[in-house]
């Protein structure tokens, strides 16, 4: 009996260490998490991006979530149902990463939008992501805008996910004269801890005709109860994008809205995945009285979704849809969109691109 007694209070005192250990964790969690606040952001400029855009002549643009450089078409992440946590291996993170800069180099687009390029994570080895990028852009004015920079996240067990700072990235052939990180609202609770802190960055570059091209680039909220706080976070920008418009400015913004652009991107590409709902139609509502439009790249002769639900590898029959694309003011004459097919090679997102004039064409 005093055996059975003195057993029972170690496996009692090991179960009390391990409830205060968790109860550290979750306080270390909440205490150490912060959102970064709405600020101006510094611009890396460069002598040939000196000069204003151009109006009245055929421009374009580049979108592209890189997935933190390790979503390689055989990669599944924790959070979407598969099971890696950090990227393959150094050596194939590097690798990856020179093929998306290559590809980005490739476009010679006038503007480039990136999201997820990390900056010191554990997820990514600590790799700068951006010194890649500027290697491969280095004629272009560039703005770093850190997106989240979140607590160490101890999950899965068998390979934490860790701590993660990521960035957008944008990138421009002109002369960016002031850049401004602005803060998203973001759910209240404990889903803030998953889907980690939001904001879209807009850059104010000199046209050629005396007004302003305001370029915003977003990453709206992906890990959210019901994806209504991605709308709410939509509005905040629209608004602003409203109000340079109608001080006579173009306004530009393209990025990931973690919304299903085209509306039902099941029917489209044949997918019958009825678990899988959080990529949800913007509302249309939300674009009434304003003189902003939506701009979703899709070419109906030959469709190509930009992203993939990386439950596990990229697979015939995976959940796909489109949720990367374009908002263009009124005064945007739009030459085309369409997604730029990678068979998800280099991340979980294909890179999407609009043709555009800034006016009147000559």
């Amino acid at each position: 009996m005093k055996k059975k007694m003195t057993v029972w209070r170690v496996l009692r005192s090991v179960l009390l260490v391990l409830v205060l250990i968790a109860a550290a964790y979750v306080t270390y969690v909440f205490m150490a998490y912060h959102r970064i606040g709405s600020m101006p952001l510094a611009i890396s400029s460069e002598e040939k991006a000196s000069g204003p855009v151009r109006t009245g002549e055929k421009l374009s643009v580049t979108s592209w979530n890189i997935g933190f450089g390790a979503y390689e078409a055989d990669y599944g992440f924790f959070m979407d149902g598969g099971h890696e946590s950090w990227a393959w291996s150094k050596e194939r993170l590097d690798a990856n990463l020179n093929k998306i800069a290559s590809l980005l180099a490739e476009q010679k687009s006038d503007f480039y939008l990136l999201q997820e390029v990390d900056l010191d994570s554990t997820r990514t080895y600590h790799f700068d992501e951006r010194e890649y990028l500027r290697k491969a852009l280095p004629d272009y004015s560039s703005v770093c805008a850190q997106n989240y920079d979140s607590p160490f996240l101890f999950y899965p067990f068998y390979q934490p996910h860790g701590a993660s700072k990521s960035s957008l990235m944008t990138y421009s052939s002109a002369k960016i004269d002031a850049a401004r990180r602005v803060e998203l609202p973001v759910e209240s609770g404990f889903t803030k801890i998953l889907d980690l802190d939001r904001c879209y960055s807009r850059h104010t570059i000199p046209a050629d005709d005396g007004r302003m091209l305001v370029l915003y680039n977003l990453h709206l909220s992906a890990y959210t109860s019901d994806g209504t706080i991605a709308t709410e976070q939509l509005k905040l920008l629209l608004a602003d994008m409203q109000a340079e418009y109608e001080k006579g400015n173009y306004c530009i913004a393209g990025g990931d809205f973690n919304k299903d652009l085209l509306g039902d991107s099941k029917k489209i590409f044949h997918i019958t995945a009825e678990d899988y709902n959080w990529g949800q139609p913007i509302p249309d509502e939300l674009f009434d009285g304003l003189n902003i439009r939506l701009v979703p790249p899709f070419n109906p002769e030959v469709p190509v979704p930009s992203c993939r639900n990386a439950d596990s590898a990229y697979h015939e029959g995976q959940y796909v849809l489109t949720v990367d694309g374009f908002l263009v003011s009124a005064n945007v004459e739009l030459l085309g969109a369409d997604v730029i097919d990678t068979g998800f090679a280099y991340s979980d997102h294909n890179p999407v691109r609009m043709d555009f004039i800034l006016g009147e064409s000559r």
